[in-house]
């Protein structure tokens, strides 16, 4: 995402890395560094995303559908990480957690909205390459634009599960200590290569002649195949 329009959608995405990657690592090894177990650091430190939805909620007293869905993968990982009590599945965590999210972004590519779409639409809708038109309308009328976002959909979640085998691996293998750190550089060369990957997709495919409202109108799809 590039230009004026898309600058606030970075900003968010930069404080969302930092209080969600950032701040349970940096948490992570200071209390390592007090002498504190690694379990119960790794513990402290997948708490404080949690937290931060929390507080989200709290403020909007409601959750969308991307909202809902890191919610429900903050929580699941906390309790599994609860029930399981062991320090290597503690640090496999975001692994698994991150191939729960891929295989939700898989199921939703042929949802009434995949993920992607609900992703992007709050960054880009109306700010970026946009003549007004909302994404409602488009996803209605317009055949292309839906194929994109569940064709980008796939992306991320075949994405996030190469992501997830990567941090598996990591936590099984590699000395404890090490994982977070390691799991925390990651997360930003994932999120670099999908960004990069999507974006040419997204240019190839014609999507922000679609949003710009240049590329050729076409005939709305019969209603039962727009799901």
């Amino acid at each position: 995402m590039t230009g004026p329009g898309a600058r606030p959608g970075n900003r968010r995405l930069l404080l969302n890395l930092l209080w969600d990657v950032v701040a349970p690592t940096a948490l992570f090894y200071g209390l390592r560094g007090a002498g504190v177990s690694t379990f119960a650091a790794l513990l402290a430190g997948a708490v404080v995303p949690a937290c931060s939805t929390g507080v989200q909620w709290v403020r909007r007293r409601r959750l969308d559908g991307l909202g809902s869905f890191v919610a429900v993968v903050m929580l699941l990982g906390v309790a599994a990480s609860l029930v399981s009590g062991s320090t290597r599945f503690m640090l496999a965590k975001d692994g698994w957690v991150t191939a729960f999210a891929g295989l939700w972004f898989l199921a939703s590519a042929w949802g009434p909205r995949p993920m992607a779409f609900l992703g992007g639409r709050p960054f880009l809708e109306g700010r970026f390459r946009s003549d007004g038109t909302s994404w409602d309308t488009l996803w209605e009328r317009e055949p292309a634009f839906r194929r994109i976002w569940r064709v980008s959909t796939v992306i991320w979640g075949a994405a996030m599960l190469a992501d997830a085998a990567a941090r598996i691996t990591m936590a099984y293998t590699l000395p404890p200590d090490s994982v977070p750190g390691l799991g925390a550089l990651l997360w930003p060369v994932t999120l670099v290569l999908l960004q990069v990957v999507n974006g040419v997709y997204y240019e190839v495919s014609g999507l922000w002649r679609i949003t710009a409202g240049t590329a050729p109108r076409t005939v709305p799809a019969d209603p039962s195949t727009q799901a």
